[in-house]
């Protein structure tokens, strides 16, 4: 599917409508596979009618009142035990259950447990360090400090491992099948994407989702369905235009390269790519393969560069963390924009992206993924440029098998083309989520919600 930027003209919008949507079809992008990760078009859409109050699409029964009675709420700090640094991204998972969550960049998280299983434990991994267990009994529900303690395990010596990265990277995609999910399985996943304008955040969009997960082995497209959905944006902070991205989680789904390999790289595109052994690490004593991977001297396609974190024993992919190569600024744009106003010139500063997998019982599944990109107007004839700054993260938070029936549920399944700041409404309800789990926002994106709030009061 493609993700889409829109850019659309402020200066009409609080008149009467009048809609001019301008699209071009886009190039195919053999060489260039990321452009089917997160694609981009510009468009004017000018408005002439007074806007229109959006409001929250939930395709399920609402949660009962009373819900906060039915489960604990815990938060907490998770970081290195020595320097006392966060560890952004690790993983929480309830012992014996599908649950999990991730801390957000400052380390913070927050999980939601079931009243019914007290006595439960939640299990804290991290790349590079011993997992660490801690009972729900011993958890504030605020401010607990979780401290996780680096492997020491002695790392081997590299010549142990095959030295040849390239046989290794093919082998991770053969084994495709028989390490990841193989059946169809239903996912709840918490999805946030913010937009900044320079420094400043403009919008924020939250939604939980359902998520009919398609076998690995399986060509068919992973079916999303929207369970609720809220925003806050302040628009006149995006001077004369509004940017919002089209495509929603379905740009976190096709980060899976996994599921949709040529979306990084495949057997066939292996041939561009330079692969080399990094240090090796460890997970809870499980050695973990570093492999380095960049574009070959001479091609100049905007192609990728980072590292892949392979599970040494089953040879599964556990984590990708790559970026794209936007040397060639005309190139790169061609991957991303498809149509800019005519007085400007439009081009990627970053595209970042980061894709993690759990494993339970022997096979491995999507968990997290996050897509940072970053866009500049040059204006003509202007003295100040704008940047655009966007994070799209999505993370799942609870999974069970999928059913015949479970696949009926997905009817009224989201629009490859859906944009979730456009399906959502405010930020009102301090208990909106109730007992679905979410990713614990940064402290920039809590001070940017009460700002922008504030904002929004002035005006009224």
């Amino acid at each position: 599917m493609n993700s889409v930027l829109f850019l659309l003209s402020d200066n009409f919008v609080y008149f009467y409508s009048l809609l001019i949507l301008i699209t071009f079809i886009m190039r195919t992008l053999l060489r260039f596979p990321i452009g089917k990760l997160l694609s981009v078009y510009i468009i004017f859409q000018f408005v002439i009618f007074t806007p229109v109050s959006l409001k929250a699409v939930n395709d399920t029964p609402p949660l009962k009142t009373g819900v906060s009675e039915n489960f604990i709420e815990y938060r907490g700090k998770i970081v290195d035990r020595k320097s006392g640094s966060p560890l952004a991204f690790a993983s929480l998972k309830i012992s014996g259950m599908n649950i999990t969550t991730v801390s957000n960049s400052e380390g913070e998280f927050s999980i939601k447990i079931p009243k019914e299983i007290p006595d439960s434990k939640i299990i804290i991994s991290f790349i590079g360090y011993k997992n660490k267990t801690v009972l729900l009994a011993d958890l504030k529900p605020d401010k607990s400090r979780i401290e996780m303690e680096p492997s020491s395990v002695e790392l081997p010596e590299l010549s142990v491992i095959s030295k040849d990265a390239e046989v290794l990277i093919k082998a991770v995609l053969e084994k495709k099948g028989e390490n990841y999910f193989n059946i169809p399985t239903v996912m709840t996943a918490f999805y946030r994407e913010t937009i900044k304008r320079n420094r400043t955040y403009v919008s924020l969009s939250e939604a939980v989702l359902k998520i009919n997960k398609q076998p690995y082995t399986s060509n068919k497209s992973d079916i999303a369905k929207l369970y609720k959905a809220r925003k806050k944006a302040d628009y006149s902070k995006l001077d004369t235009l509004v940017f919002k991205l089209q495509g929603g989680p379905y740009n976190s789904l096709n980060l899976d390269v996994m599921k949709n390999p040529e979306n990084l790289f495949t057997e066939d595109m292996i041939k561009n790519y330079e692969f080399t052994f990094d240090h090796s690490t460890y997970e809870d004593n499980k050695l973990i393969y570093v492999l380095n991977f960049k574009q070959r001297l001479g091609n100049t396609d905007p192609l990728y560069f980072g590292k892949l974190y392979i599970d040494a024993q089953s040879l599964a992919l556990k984590s990708a963390v790559f970026s794209l190569n936007i040397k060639d600024k005309d190139a790169s744009a061609s991957m991303f924009i498809m149509k800019k106003p005519f007085n400007s010139r439009v081009y990627p500063t970053e595209a970042k992206y980061r894709i993690d997998y759990l494993e339970k019982d022997g096979k491995w599944y999507y968990a997290y993924s996050r897509i940072e990109l970053g866009i500049k107007i040059i204006w003509k004839k202007k003295l100040f440029n704008t940047n655009y700054f966007s994070t799209v993260e999505m993370a799942v938070t609870d999974w069970g098998k999928g059913t015949e029936k479970s696949s009926d549920e997905f009817e009224k399944k989201l629009k490859p083309s859906v944009i979730i700041s456009d399906e959502a409404s405010g930020f009102s309800d301090p208990q909106f989520w109730g007992e679905y789990n979410v990713i614990e926002p940064e402290k920039s994106i809590e001070s940017a919600i009460k700002k922008i709030e504030k904002q929004l009061l002035k005006k009224k």
